[in-house]
């Protein structure tokens, strides 16, 4: 995401400056201006009544899309784009060429040998990724470098149409010779989806299809049986194989699991679940959420005891795994309204641009539209099994640009920047977007460079590494540099090891003051994000550390204040029961330490720690 920040501030200069020169705003309506004006003050306004601002203006850190600044990024890109003359067929081409490097890169995984793995681990398998879960089996569920196969299987659907089309467009200008790259691309890419088991791409795609081929049927079903003739057994073939590829894939029923543990819940039941609590986000904050991008916060407020039972329980999930759901959690009716209102406008200019009318339209006048529509089309279903990621959301702003611009129904500028002398007035304005621009550009490199150090702590934070003194460094360089809740969060958790262990050591004064600096970073975190729910669970974890390292009993109680607070957040979480449990038998309050391990099992019933737990306070009561 900081990749698209930077695009989009050297986008936003170099418009800028050729408005500066060309003495004139350089800025072109379009019929989606009034839709994405409301959608994006619905962002505004849910972002101001946010349980967590800093989350709702710069996203949910490691992903970043999504966040206040990354929808005014795309939208900066959308106007960009309609406002100044771009070689779109170009673009497409790029996106298509991208696609064949991704897959090319991840077909090696597919057969054992990853080159993720080579790379990084210098071993050429597959072992550098985890098998907890086939979501992370390149050879079961291929993923190249999108990092999850679902994310693979959307990127590629928007690209299967993209390819379509210039399959069509090669075939339809007589050029028969150079339909073979297209069409072999087409084999590829579908391929790919296949080896992804992504059932949300693969509908998308086979929708798409669907859906062209019913709108063409009405109107052309014999040029199309005579011309495409090539192009249908294509289809017919792809269709065929994606069949036969998924014949044992498709769950019959929900205690069919397509994945190879049967201890792994089917990803589909999970989704329900989530889908449930985001519903009920929705009714609890109906104008505009709990906040852009805080679900990862706001789920724990309404999850369903049921999640509880399933193989995922203790994932953070910091999205709805449906993007429509996920805009009614955490922005209310209004934000999901809006930005249903802003799918719909799109879809009726397209479909009124292209004369989408089943009689009318005789022939391939311009098959972009439909094609590039269809593109589209998949994004809105398989986000409705997923979520959007920075790739996909650049294809959600970008295409509805294209696809205004090649109508021309935007008059783009490709005014060339003059040679004339710039006025006082004209210099005055150029220094401040120089300043700010260089601002900007410093603002990205910082957030990057303090990311690189929050990264490199990390994996010093690794058990096998267990390297605290050198995270410290690395998460106190990253905490100068930019004042990242995260990083405070971090930093406290790695101080509070620390003073373990000097008291180990019997350093007294240096085991004190490393507590102090830990309580300070965890207030901080806890100050900008007071409904986190993670930052309270590292509050409780360092108040047993600080235990240990000072035998104080009063931070035992203050890490049941830190619980009971958690609780108020999170009541269906069992694992805070569990907690509660084991700081009250450490001060040998066995009666409440029942109470609260019974509840722990009561909202997880297979919950095998707190079940031997249990044993071990029955046994010490009867004793």
């Amino acid at each position: 995401m900081l990749f698209i920040y930077l695009i989009t501030v050297l986008i936003a200069f170099f418009w800028l400056l050729k408005m500066i020169f060309a003495k004139k705003i350089i800025f072109n309506k379009t019929p989606l201006d009034a839709a994405i004006f409301l959608f994006l003050l619905s962002q505004v306004l849910s972002t101001v009544f946010s349980i967590d601002r800093h989350t709702s203006l710069f996203g949910y850190y490691g992903r970043f899309n999504g966040g206040l600044l990354s929808i005014l990024s795309y939208i900066i890109l959308f106007y960009g784009f309609v406002s100044n003359q771009v070689d779109f067929k170009k673009i497409l081409k790029i996106s298509l060429l991208s696609s064949i490097l991704v897959i090319l890169w991840g077909l090696p995984g597919k057969f054992g040998h990853d080159l993720t793995c080579l790379i990084f681990m210098k071993r050429f398998d597959n072992l550098c990724w985890s098998t907890e879960t086939n979501v992370f089996n390149p050879a079961e569920r291929m993923f190249s470098t999108l990092g999850q196969p679902n994310w693979l299987g959307a990127y590629l659907a928007i690209n299967f149409f993209i390819g379509i089309y210039f399959l069509i467009n090669q075939y339809q200008i007589s050029k028969i010779k150079n339909i073979y790259l297209p069409a072999i691309y087409l084999l590829l890419n579908f391929l790919t989806i296949l080896f992804t088991k992504s059932r949300s791409a693969l509908i998308s795609v086979v929708i798409g299809l669907l859906i062209f081929f019913v709108y063409r049927y009405f109107s052309l079903i014999k040029k199309i049986l005579i011309k495409y003739k090539f192009f249908l057994l294509l289809i017919c073939i792809i269709f065929l194989f994606s069949i036969f590829y998924f014949r044992n894939y498709f769950p019959i029923s929900n205690n069919h699991s397509p994945t190879s543990n049967p201890s792994v819940t089917e990803s589909l039941d999970i989704r329900k679940i989530v889908w449930k609590g985001a519903i009920d986000l929705g009714r609890k904050y109906p104008l505009f959420g709990t906040g852009v991008e805080t679900f990862a916060y706001s789920y724990y407020f309404v999850r369903p005891k049921e999640h509880n039972l399933t193989s995922e329980w203790d994932f953070i999930y910091n999205k709805a795994h449906n993007e429509y759901l996920n805009y009614l959690a955490t922005t209310g009716f209004i934000g999901i309204g809006s930005y249903l209102l802003l799918i719909f406008s799109f879809i009726y200019y397209s479909l009124k641009i292209s004369n989408f009318k089943f009689q009318i339209l005789n022939q391939f006048q311009n098959p972009k539209y439909p094609f590039l529509l269809l593109a589209w089309l998949t994004i809105l279903i398989t986000n409705f099994f997923g979520f959007s990621t920075t790739t996909i959301n650049l294809f959600f702003y970008l295409i509805p640009a294209f696809i205004v611009s090649l109508r021309g129904t935007s008059e783009a500028s490709d005014e060339a920047i003059s040679s004339k002398n710039l006025n006082v007035y004209q210099w005055g304005v150029l220094f401040l977007l120089l300043s700010s621009t260089l601002y900007l550009l410093f603002s990205i490199s910082i957030y990057w460079l303090a990311d690189s150090y929050y990264a490199k702590a990390l994996q010093y934070l690794n058990p096998q590494s267990n390297s605290y003194q050198q995270a410290v460094y690395d998460l106190e360089r990253a905490y100068s540099l930019r004042k990242e809740p995260v990083y405070a969060d971090r930093l406290s958790t790695a101080l509070a090891y620390l003073s373990v262990l000097a008291s180990y050591q019997k350093e007294k004064e240096i085991a004190k003051k490393l507590v102090t600096t830990s309580q300070y970073y965890n207030e901080m975190s806890l100050k900008s994000s007071p409904a986190n729910i993670l930052y309270w669970k590292t509050k409780v974890k360092n108040q047993l550390l600080f235990y240990q390292s000072t035998l104080d009993k009063k931070e035992l109680h203050k890490g049941i204040e830190s619980l009971n607070q958690a609780v108020k957040l999170s009541p269906n979480d069992p694992k805070l029961f569990y907690y509660l449990s084991f700081f009250y038998q450490t001060l040998v309050l066995e009666d409440q330490a029942l109470r609260n391990i019974n509840r722990s099992i009561e909202l997880k019933p297979n919950y095998q720690e707190a079940i031997d737990f249990k044993t071990e306070l029955l046994k010490k009561v009867k004793d």
